[in-house]
């Protein structure tokens, strides 16, 4: 005859899963997320600090281009050599210079007639230095550089002076001086105006 099963085993009894839900539900779950970062929100105006930002840095950059540039200039003017100096300021010290040789004729001649020759032609560009006196004294007739006066006054002055050179005269030391102050008067009659010097400078 067949088996029938009992009815007495232990059954398994399954927990109803509304109960769980409903467990759970009665716990709270706690959040573990973070608290999120704050976020600007845009203005619309940020370009006007953009804008300001941008002129200061400009501004600085400026100033110490200024700066950079005047203490190279500065810098340059130190190293850069000094000018030279005028004409009549060169031949001023080359005939006190030249005093020194007045008991000499022959010397002192070919030095103070030099030193002359060498001024006219810086003072006016005059070319003295590589010409012969009457080579030099015709082309200076035709000139408006110098006065008449002046003209004269050269014209003895070099003609004295070649008797001196080439004609060996010997003249005393008192003419000499006198040639000395002859040349001495040229140059100071002859040079610049403070107005010519000042109109002169860069």
């Amino acid at each position: 005859m067949p088996t029938t099963p009992s009815t007495n085993s232990a059954a398994l009894v399954l927990p109803d899963p509304a109960d769980a839900t409903n467990a759970v539900g009665s716990e709270e779950i706690p959040d573990i997320r973070g608290l999120k970062d704050v976020v600007d929100i845009p203005t619309g105006h940020e370009w006007v600090w953009w804008l300001l930002v941008t002129a200061a840095a400009l501004v600085v950059a400026g100033v110490v281009a200024w700066f950079v540039r005047r203490r190279l200039a500065r810098r340059s003017e130190e190293l850069a050599p000094p000018p030279p100096p005028p004409p009549h300021v060169v031949a001023w010290e080359r005939l006190q210079r030249a005093l020194g040789l007045v008991h000499e004729a022959e010397r002192f001649c070919v030095e103070v007639s030099q030193i002359i020759r060498l001024y006219l032609e810086e003072r006016f560009d005059l070319h003295a230095p590589d010409r012969t006196t009457e080579e030099f004294l015709l082309e200076l007739q035709s000139s408006q550089r110098l006065a008449t006066e002046h003209k004269q006054l050269l014209a003895d002055f070099l003609g004295a002076c070649d008797m001196v050179k080439f004609a060996k005269a010997e003249p005393p030391e008192q003419e000499l001086r006198d040639l000395h102050e002859a040349a001495s008067r040229l140059v100071g009659e002859t040079q610049p105006s403070l107005r010519e010097e000042t109109e002169a400078e860069p």
